[in-house]
């Protein structure tokens, strides 16, 4: 086989490693998505929310704070409360996800998960677990839980045990503060605790593959409210519907994501 010249080889090397001008070129961008309004529904705007789950043509939703956290079922369409059950004064309740015929509700630093029977909200039994609890969700194998780092952690099913973990980067930049949580169409979508965008994020590397902007979303009086921020995302499988809402927020919207980039 003839050897390829020096000189060629490295022009060729040149030219995949650095632009035209003698410059790395930059990394492909992470696309950002927009999204369409498709209704509004009331909310109730004393509720902290911690985690939100559609099923059945009702929400699910977790409350936080000591001495107001609270499991909800609600009729999103009035934001009517049909059942609750609150929480003991001591625990701060976080994530929410559903398994079967249980609800599983996180607690922030007390290592605890609740499990209820989904119809009667009857405590059944309980899960322990090492550090902080953010957000839930499950992929239908395993259950994935947020800390408030950058690691998404995926617990069994059965045990709720660590299986494995995942750390959640954006073009090699590590992303924190991973919150509200929420599995759809084989991705999970995180929100990030102070911002308001949305990560999708692939369940096998944990790279970011797109961000949802929803910058404008946030009522236009609560922005000034340093606790009024966004934290519920719950989907409509069947009917492929999207619902946002946030801590404190007087208005729950499903959306419709638009898969175009935004400026």
């Amino acid at each position: 086989m003839r050897q390829i010249p020096q000189l060629v080889f490295f022009v060729c090397i040149s030219l995949i490693t650095t632009s035209c001008f003698g410059q790395p070129l930059a990394e492909k961008k992470t696309p950002v998505y927009s999204y369409k309004i498709m209704n509004t529904y009331p909310h109730d705007a004393q509720a902290f929310t911690q985690g939100l789950i559609y099923h059945k043509g009702v929400l699910y939703e977790s409350t936080g704070l000591n001495g107001q956290s609270s499991l909800r079922k609600i009729k999103f369409e009035t934001g009517e409360v049909l059942q609750k059950e609150r929480l003991p004064h001591q625990y701060f309740g976080e994530g929410l996800a559903i398994w079967g015929t249980e609800l599983i509700q996180l607690t922030w630093e007390s290592q605890v998960a609740f499990v209820y029977d989904l119809t009667t909200f009857k405590q059944t039994r309980k899960f322990t677990y090492t550090g902080e609890g953010w957000g839930l969700t499950t992929d239908g194998m395993n259950f994935i839980l947020s800390d408030g780092t950058a690691d998404l952690r995926f617990m069994s099913s059965q045990t709720f045990k660590e299986t494995r973990r995942i750390t959640v980067t954006d073009n090699g930049q590590i992303i924190k503060n991973l919150n509200e949580l929420e599995y759809i169409q084989g991705y999970i979508y995180a929100n990030i605790w102070f911002q308001d965008r949305i990560a999708k994020i692939d369940p096998i590397n944990g790279k970011v593959v797109a961000w949802l902007d929803l910058s404008d979303l946030v009522p236009r009086h609560l922005r000034g409210s340093q606790d009024a921020v966004l934290n519920g995302i719950a989907y409509d499988a069947k009917g492929d519907r999207l619902f946002i809402t946030g801590k404190l927020w007087p208005v729950l919207y499903e959306i419709k994501i638009v898969e175009t980039k935004v400026p």
